[in-house]
């Protein structure tokens, strides 16, 4: 049996969407459950979780006391679930607030390859989907707990579903309500995810396939009446709790003090010029890189085909909206990747030329090295010799990757390659993120605090007095790790811990002004660790000092 028809026999009915989902479950569970809690974002919507959990108070959003005021609840929401159904909060065990991203990767994976079979057939849509669960991109959030990996899976959801009444019209068959109900349920809960961007994606489409068209009158026949009150009954309840709740003061700040300042400038430092998210595209792509150069030309020369341009629809006016947006980061453009797939998925069903032949190729091989040279950095850097088997094995992964996909590719095996590249691809990724990252211990200082603490028996989960008062290093990762009464303090307020029985953490740069207050207490710390490594949030090296919370008094400092 060839590749081809087996690839026929995959993508029958629901069997392509369940492939899809099922790769992007293979990409994205092994980082899960290996890799520690992030900095900065994923451990303070961790965090925030927790505290919910905690409180019970699941409408307000928390980090410690102060409010967090930035992007709505529904994230929280699913992961305050998934901790109740599978953990606790008192665990502080990451995978457990993750799994909403990898649900959410998998609907995404699927959902592309049940609309792409609609737009062109059900193999493409099976190819589709897979080249989307695979990529670098979406199985790298599958694994971080916040807002993009759920937010692509439903905004994808909402397009597959307005493909396939979009390509009903088209062939004059009614769309079924089931259809129509998936596209106003992504719809709701993107909006309750993250605002307004699944929102823009749709109405951007649908303005663009309109104007494209000549006409529009399909539009009318999305479900408006009873969508609208579905949208409404899912997003409303928080928005009218939440208003009450801080008088109005969440949408202030949401609204003022985080997406205005995106708009006006690179917030915290993001910013990036225009193309920035074109030219990581081939990397964040990877290991469908091959694809893309065909993909452009496919999107070119058949954009008089429905489907392709319906993807064209998509893709286009959504990645122009966050390249022309003064803040970047590299997960902006997620919500865009469902159509770039499609697009790439169509070009497999003919020849590729010869120039998109060459250039795919050479993007390949030039991916899987760099990513090859991520890891060999990683090693030397900040591995050990232990480290070194998992190096190699993601090095060769990753080189394997791109240069076999592009040796088929350049033989006009162009499906072969993508099912060879997606295969090593997808390994290369798991030996990254499962295998070799997680065991670089100077980057994740949280965790070997955390582990310090609870080797010393100072960690209150091992009976210590608490909080533990940290100086100096101020990681949501930390707080997530030891519990929301975390103490960050100056140096003064380590040594008054330490003067309560309290053990500390203190930053060498701010020992100093910490045994400066020791010695006016009279008192001298006792230290039971040291724990080095670099802050990856802001690349600075860093050495922390660990104290018991048994401080020597004079009379024991006496010989």
């Amino acid at each position: 049996m060839t590749l081809e028809s087996r690839l026929d026999d995959w993508s029958r009915g629901w069997r392509g969407p369940l492939f899809a989902a099922l790769v992007a479950l293979i990409a994205g569970l092994p980082g899960l459950f290996a890799m520690p809690p992030l900095d900065r974002d994923e451990s303070r919507f961790a965090q925030a979780t927790s505290q919910m959990i905690e409180t019970g108070d699941y409408v307000v959003i928390k980090f410690q006391d102060q409010p967090r005021f930035k992007k709505p609840v529904g994230i929280h929401w699913m992961q305050a679930l998934s901790v109740k159904a599978l953990s606790d909060a008192e665990d502080r065990r990451i995978w457990a607030y993750r799994i909403p991203s990898l649900l959410g990767a998998m609907l995404a994976a699927a959902a592309c390859a049940w609309g792409a079979a609609a737009l062109f057939d059900p193999r493409t849509g099976l190819l589709a989907g897979s080249i989307l669960g695979a990529t670098f991109l979406l199985s790298s959030e599958a694994f971080i707990a916040k807002t993009d990996a759920a937010l692509c899976g439903a905004t994808t959801l909402a397009m597959a579903a307005l493909a396939r009444i979009y390509m009903a019209h088209r062939k004059g068959e009614p769309s079924s309500k089931r259809t129509k109900l998936a596209f106003w349920l992504g719809l709701a809960l993107a909006a309750l995810i993250k605002g307004p961007v699944g929102l823009l994606v749709a109405i951007f489409a649908l303005i663009a396939l309109a104007i494209w068209d000549r006409k529009g009158a399909w539009i009318k026949d999305l479900g408006w009446s009873w969508g609208l009150i579905l949208f409404a009954a899912v997003t409303l309840p928080w928005a009218m709790m939440i208003t009450v709740a801080t008088d109005g003061g969440f949408w202030g700040a949401a609204v003022g003090a985080d997406l205005a300042p995106k708009l006006a400038g690179g917030q915290e430092g993001h910013a990036g010029p225009f193309g920035y998210h074109t030219l990581l595209a081939p990397l964040l792509s990877f290991p469908a890189t091959l694809l893309l150069p065909t993909a452009l030309v496919v999107g070119w020369t058949k954009r008089d085909e429905p489907g392709v341009r319906f993807a064209l629809c998509w893709l286009v006016p959504t990645w122009l909206m966050f390249e022309l947006l003064p803040t970047k980061l590299v997960h902006y453009e997620l919500p865009a990747y469902g159509a770039l797939a499609m697009l790439m998925a169509a070009a497999v069903r003919e020849p590729i030329g010869k120039r998109s032949r060459w250039i795919g190729g050479a993007l390949s091989v030039l991916m899987g090295a760099v990513l090859a040279a991520v890891a060999i950095y990683g090693q030397t850097a900040f591995g050990t010799a232990s480290d070194l088997a998992w190096t190699i094995l993601a090095t060769l992964l990753a080189l394997g990757a791109g240069s076999a996909g592009a040796t088929l590719l350049l033989r006009r095996h162009s499906a072969r390659a993508l099912v060879t590249a997606g295969a090593l691809g997808v390994a290369a990724h798991i030996a990254l993120t499962a295998g070799l990252i997680p065991r670089l211990e100077p980057l994740f200082l949280s965790r070997d605090l955390a582990r310090t603490l609870d080797a010393a028996r100072l960690s209150p989960r091992s009976g210590a007095p608490g909080p533990v008062a940290v100086t100096g290093y101020a990681e949501p990762s930390l707080i997530f790790k030891l519990g929301t009464t975390t103490q960050l303090t100056d140096g003064a307020g380590a040594a008054r811990a330490i003067s309560e029985g309290r053990p500390a953490i203190v930053e060498a740069r701010e020992e100093k002004p910490f045994q400066a207050a020791l010695n006016a207490l009279g008192l001298t710390a006792r230290p039971a660790a040291v724990v080095e490594g670099l802050n990856y949030s802001d690349g600075d090296q860093e050495r922390l000092t660990v104290y018991r919370g048994e401080p020597i008094t004079p009379e024991e400092a006496q010989p």
